[in-house]
């Protein structure tokens, strides 16, 4: 599956918009997290966990992404986004979205 976050895919074209995918998912942070997240944030520096934390839900709701978008046949995904929300106290979302399209073959 091509995923873009241009409204074109190089060197091909667009045939047919299939509508518009998403894929998301809510993370929530745990205690081992927190406790270094406060240590850290006395000395300064990256916060580690948070990091992979949302890298692995960035990875998580791309995937739901491209799960969707192949449900409607589609062999791309352009314009493709992520936002972020606090949805609770300790947890937060993840979405990514954008077009399905089918590419002229």
């Amino acid at each position: 599956m091509i995923f873009t976050t241009t409204e074109t895919v190089p060197s091909r074209e667009i045939e047919a918009v299939l509508g518009v995918v998403n894929g998301n998912v809510v993370q929530s942070k745990n205690v081992g997290r927190d406790l270094m997240a406060g240590l850290k944030s006395i000395v300064g520096g990256e916060l580690k966990g948070y990091t992979e934390m949302l890298t692995e839900a960035r990875t998580i709701a791309t995937e739901r992404l491209v799960a969707e978008a192949e449900k409607l046949g589609a062999d791309a995904i352009v314009g493709v986004r992520f936002t972020t929300s606090s949805v609770t106290d300790g947890a937060s979302e993840i979405m990514a979205f954008g077009t399905a399209v089918k590419l002229r073959t």
